[in-house]
């Protein structure tokens, strides 16, 4: 089953040609383009080695190892990851996390007050449009050969994601597909147009996607149904027209090809916490368990090493504290891991989330009070003054529930899940409870969710706004979804809801409505001044 791991990393040194275009602006950063790929005669595995490095486009940064050779250049090759990436942008300015050192233009998003010439942000931007420009060569080498049909489906699901992250992140971007002729620059397009064609898009491919499940490490129907609906999930803010009633129905879709196993055969795993360990590989399509994680990014110790991925997930909450630090305590070797960073907590008011029900599981290894952390963010830049959060983790599931340890490694063997099937339980909730779907069925879905997690049961008078988004944080945190989830609540920009830090204020203060989206990075608009700018930046 992890073979694919392996195809992943040969994909890595296959020799692609990936040259480089022109620089973009004095942050001389830019992706490097892969379109001189060539198809010749090919071979069925030839081209799936071509399709692998559209797959790697997610996992690592480059072809040079975990810091070298990024697809990139400006960012190193941990910052610039592909799902780290996001991760800034997506966590960092929410109540979820704090990076606790002020790094330049990572502060930026920490405090809410970024600008239109951040790096980071620049290279998030940069890092879709790099995954675009893989995809849309590989579909150019296939076009026509109606024999790799899945792989060109694929290959378009695996493009529709950057798009979809460039709907949510910046609303309005560059357009370009495999229709487009080699060397064509990309034409902005409004959010609503690209949210339009990534609707079609996506329904396309999940009306012409096989049943059958995918290989370990690749995307089936599942995981780009989930995609999509996802996309109609947030249509409300994409567009002003809410699509709660498609969201739903495609979760429908989706819980029916997972009922009958798992947890209450709701399909889910058992165990919450074993979904983010190092053996979760059984939870990913094509495992040997209940594929609750519908689509994920495989990762190994030995062969897929980014500063990245959950290398970054695991070690940047993690720092080896002893006693005679302000008595907190923490060793990575208890996770599995022979390297932490110790960079990254909670917010006061994410843990305030678990208050209620504080034997909630899925907060159940932290470092709290009682391990000499303190809930209070008072101090920006002390690890201890906000807890420890410890989700993923190197260890390896026992029998009874539990951890055990494994090899003690530097880089974990710890999948990564984009997709799963509690969140496509959670979106079918809140559709329900914005009146689009069946209210008791809407219930039955999330007390799946909570009663895995050993909480109580929830009513339908249970099934509010309030509830909802803070059992979204509970479920999927730092799975890339706060920041959304915020916005399409209503509390993300604005004073209806302040944490800590939140416009660079201890105590949190409100921010501008115009942030809900990132500026157009200026050396992009520089680069091409058609291009207009997001309203305010």
């Amino acid at each position: 089953m992890k073979s694919y791991k392996s195809i992943i990393a040969s994909a890595l040194f296959a020799g692609l040609a990936l040259t480089a275009t022109s620089c973009i602006g004095d942050l001389d950063l830019e992706p490097n383009d892969p379109n001189t790929t060539t198809a010749g005669n090919m071979t069925e595995a030839a081209y799936e080695g071509v399709l692998a490095k559209c797959y790697s486009g997610l996992a690592v940064s480059g072809q040079g190892g975990p810091d070298g050779a990024s697809d990139i250049s400006g960012l190193d090759g941990g910052t610039g990851q592909y799902t780290r990436a996001l991760f800034m942008l997506n966590e960092f300015p929410t109540d979820e996390t704090k990076w606790i050192w002020k790094d330049e233009g990572v502060i930026d998003l920490n405090t809410n007050t970024w600008s239109k010439g951040n790096a980071n942000i620049f290279g998030t931007y940069s890092r879709m449009y790099v995954e675009i420009a893989i995809c849309n060569d590989f579909l150019r080498l296939i076009k026509g050969k109606d024999q790799f049909k899945e792989m060109a489906l694929e290959a378009r699901a695996l493009r529709a994601m950057s798009y979809y992250n460039i709907v949510d992140l910046f609303g309005m971007g560059g357009f370009i597909t495999e229709d487009d002729a080699v060397g064509s620059k990309p034409k902005q397009i409004s959010r609503l147009d690209l949210y339009k064609w990534l609707a079609s898009e996506l329904e396309d491919i999940v009306a012409n996607m096989s049943d059958a499940t995918p290989h370990y490490g690749r995307v089936g129907k599942d995981g780009v149904e989930a995609l999509l609906a996802r996309l109609y999930l947030n249509a409300g803010v994409y567009t002003g027209s809410p699509a709660y009633d498609k969201c739903a129905q495609h979760c429908e879709n989706i819980i029916a090809r997972h009922k009958g196993k798992g947890f209450k055969g709701s399909g889910l795993a058992d165990h919450y916490l074993y979904l983010f360990c190092g053996d979760n590989d059984v939870y990913m399509p094509g495992g040997s368990d209940v594929n609750e994680i519908l689509w994920g990014i495989p990762y190994d110790a030995v062969e897929l090493t980014p500063y990245g991925g959950t290398t970054f997930l695991c070690c940047a909450g993690v720092s080896n504290l002893t006693v005679d630090n302000d008595g907190a305590y923490m060793n990575s070797e208890d996770y599995g891991l022979n390297q932490q960073w110790g960079c990254m907590h909670a917010t006061k008011e994410f843990a305030d989330k678990f208050a209620a029900e504080p034997n909630d599981i899925r907060w159940s290894m932290w470092k709290k009070d009682v391990d000499g952390f303190n809930k209070e963010n008072t101090s920006f830049s002390k690890f201890t003054d906000g807890y420890g959060v410890v989700k993923f983790t190197n260890l390896l599931r026992d029998s009874n529930g539990n951890f055990k340890k494994g090899e003690i490694t530097k880089f974990p063997n710890t999948d990564l899940p984009l997709f799963r099937l509690a969140d496509v339980y959670l979106m079918y909730a809140e559709c329900a409870m914005r009146g689009a779907a069946d209210k008791a069925k809407g219930v039955e879905y999330a007390n799946y969710v909570r009663e895995r997690a050993g909480v109580s049961k929830w009513t339908e008078t249970d099934l509010n706004e309030q509830n909802m988004i803070d059992e979204r944080c509970r479920e999927l945190y730092w799975e890339n979804v706060r920041r959304t989830d915020l916005i399409r609540f209503g509390l993300f920009s604005g004073n209806k809801y302040t944490w800590s830090w939140k416009g660079n204020v201890a105590e949190g203060t409100a921010i501008p409505d115009y942030m809900n989206v990132f500026p157009i990075p200026s050396s992009v608009i520089a680069a091409q001044p058609d291009f207009k700018q997001n309203p305010n930046y």
